[in-house]
């Protein structure tokens, strides 16, 4: 199976990683002529983490029956997990040139008809929880010791449907499930803090019977030490709001609104991998 945080982790080279895989993103959004970028930048530590140092799942094997399962919730941000899944050897890395055109695997949003890889499609938001928590008690019931980690928008948790599943998961103490929440301030078109009201995230589902904590979710060893401790509490879910930014790691998109829609130009890619490089050549 897949990595998991009980092995060493080099978080320098994951971090690497992350710069190269950020590059491709925007690469990515530029062919496909898809925006998405404040947001798939924001997550994309996250999902690498996941993979690399939780999730027990091989491409060797991916359709093995005890594998953790993975609900990519904020299907807008489909690069970070096209990007990752190609990184990790579960799909070809020559399918990225594809994403968003006519009969690709690789559509804006991930969807298991395309890409039987998957889950579950994705995209509309509040689902994904739901998902996950009904995998988690099937999967109690038949022995089964598979997890489940769900990575959520923090957007997304205006849905209704988001908190009747984060109900149901703790009055059932689905220990097995992981709720990751990224956490970049930024819906479509406003700032998540205005129209969530302010409140904690993190209060919120301890609330809710979850045993929850906030980190940084851009600082990759701060997500690999959350990780590792999961589950926090036996017997609870386990949530993980991660404050990232929005277009984390090209300057010119951080924390910026206009970036949750606009597709980069020739001169945005240009500016963002000499970033990039840039950074890669200073921390190296």
């Amino acid at each position: 199976m897949g990595a998991t945080t009980e092995t060493m982790v080099d978080i320098s080279a994951l971090e690497a990683r992350a710069r190269a895989l950020r590059a491709t993103c925007i690469q990515m959004a530029y062919d496909g002529r898809e925006g998405h970028l404040s947001g798939t930048l924001s997550c994309l530590d996250l999902v690498l983490a996941l993979y690399a140092c939780w999730l027990r799942v091989s491409p060797d094997d991916p359709a093995r029956p005890d594998r953790d399962r993975f609900i990519f919730s904020k299907g807008h941000a489909a690069g970070a997990l096209y990007s990752v899944l190609a990184d990790r050897g579960f799909i070809p890395a020559k399918w990225l040139a594809r994403y968003a055109e006519d009969d690709t695997p690789l559509p804006p949003h991930p969807c298991v008809h395309a890409l039987p890889l998957l889950e579950c499609s994705s995209g509309s938001l509040g689902h994904g929880l739901g998902i996950g928590a009904g995998l988690c008690y099937g999967f109690r019931l038949d022995g089964n010791p598979a997890r489940v980690a769900v990575l959520l928008s923090d957007g997304e948790c205006n849905e209704g449907s988001v908190w009747e599943a984060a109900t149901f998961a703790a009055a059932h103490g689905l220990d097995h499930l992981l709720a990751v929440v990224d956490y970049n301030g930024i819906q479509a078109v406003g700032r998540s803090d205005e129209l969530l009201g302010r409140t904690s995230l993190e209060g919120k589902f301890r609330a809710f019977g979850w045993a929850a904590r906030t980190i940084r979710g851009n600082a990759m060893a701060e997500i690999v030490d959350a990780l590792g401790a999961v589950p926090f509490e036996a017997g609870r879910p386990t949530a993980i709001v991660a404050r990232t930014t929005g277009g984390a790691g090209v300057s010119f998109m951080q924390d910026d609104v206009l970036w949750h829609y606009r597709v980069p130009s020739a001169d945005d890619l240009r500016r963002a991998c000499d970033e990039l490089l840039a950074a890669a050549i200073h921390t190296g």
